[in-house]
């Protein structure tokens, strides 16, 4: 495999990482981690990746999200591993004043919008990619209260979740 290969290979494995964490998609998030990834920055408590997708699986429950990765900046850092940094950026909204945000406790609360980096680190697992470490890097949280408008949008499309089958 060459090496553009190997990244257009971790662009997709980081594209099912969205996907299935939006959809909370549990099992097939679970599948994208070695089981003794390393995580930080998150939120919730991480140990290996049974303790993440307890702590993420638990921290999204109740909320809509929209996450998004991009501008992803990959490098080949030896004993076949490769590490990448992603910018990032998402959109949380759950309940209002139905809880916090790392202690941040403001009156109608209803969410977040983030901003940064994902700091990540990649190692073959039965001969596909997958995530060995992940760190989440905020550079912006912006805390959404006050007036909250949504407007129902007629006719969306929802996303067909076996569009392409996961790798």
């Amino acid at each position: 495999m060459t090496r553009a290969e190997d990244f257009e290979d971790i662009r997709n494995l980081k594209s099912d990482y969205f996907r299935h964490l939006d959809a909370k998609r549990w099992p097939s998030l679970r599948n994208l981690f070695h089981a003794d990834a390393a995580f930080g920055g998150f939120p919730f408590e991480t140990g290996n990746a049974d303790d993440f997708i307890r702590g993420v699986s638990g921290f999204l429950h109740d909320v809509e999200s929209v996450h998004q990765g991009f501008m992803p900046r990959l490098a080949v850092t030896g004993n076949g591993t490769i590490r990448g940094v992603w910018s990032m950026h998402d959109y949380l909204t759950w309940p209002r004043g139905s809880r916090d945000y790392r202690g941040a406790s403001v009156p109608g609360l209803y969410g977040i919008r983030g901003y940064g980096f994902y700091e990540e680190e990649y190692r073959h697992l039965n001969g596909r990619w997958r995530i060995a470490v992940m760190r989440l890097v905020r550079t912006r949280i912006d805390l959404l209260a006050g007036e909250q408008v949504q407007t129902p949008m007629p006719s969306l499309v929802a996303p067909d979740p076996d569009w392409i089958p996961d790798a």
